[in-house]
């Protein structure tokens, strides 16, 4: 009856310690969200986006049933030029009046090597939602001078933009687009683990 008990006991903590479920935030001061893009077919523009959150779930220790959600506010974009930054707010690229969000709302998360995943999800710009899957990479994780538990990670897609409605389609006189169809996407994150955090961020 004491074995039946202890083992009872086991089971009970093994399942309370495997059904745990952490809360990760971005650290919005040590991430960013960025893309790259053709331009005139000989060269590339390079911006981001300066307003962006996220929060990732996860119960499993190698990340593999992380929940993701993930907002950009795309009014916030930036190529270090207004005009241009104008203009991609406008209705010809990501009319931010009427679509001022961006959104990613992850469905799997697949161990592919050691420290890399392939990440599927849903991506929502200009109010379309497409699938779409990343290629991550884990940077690892430790604990800052603060005590905060934080993970760091790499995510790398490519989209095309005419999926999304950002249609804007000038050629150059070789028939060229002066700005390419394919949007290369890099997000940087650093992230905080919310119940190990006892101070601000640094």
């Amino acid at each position: 009856m004491r074995a039946v008990r202890a083992f009872a006991i086991f089971a009970a903590a093994s399942i309370s310690l495997f059904a745990h479920v952490a809360t990760w935030k971005v650290d919005q001061s040590h991430s960013n969200v960025l893309f790259t893009v053709d331009h005139m077919v000989i060269s590339e523009v390079t911006g981001y986006f300066k307003v962006f959150d996220g929060t990732i779930t996860v119960s499993k220790p190698d990340w593999s049933d992380a929940k993701i959600e993930f907002t950009v506010d795309v009014a916030s974009i930036n190529t270090d030029n207004e005009r241009r930054d104008n203009h991609l707010r406008s209705e010809d690229f990501f009319d931010a009046a009427k679509y001022p969000k961006a959104t990613f709302t992850a469905t799997g998360m697949r161990k592919v090597g050691q420290n890399t995943y392939k990440l599927t999800g849903d991506l929502t710009i200009r109010g379309t939602t497409k699938k779409v899957t990343w290629n991550v990479t884990f940077k690892g994780q430790t604990k800052d001078p603060w005590g905060n538990q934080r993970a760091g990670f790499i995510a790398e897609t490519t989209i095309n933009r005419f999926d999304f409605g950002l249609k804007w389609n000038n050629l150059t006189e070789t028939g060229g687009l002066i700005v390419g169809k394919d949007v290369r996407l890099r997000v940087n994150l650093e992230l905080i683990k919310q119940d190990a955090s006892k101070s601000s961020s640094k």
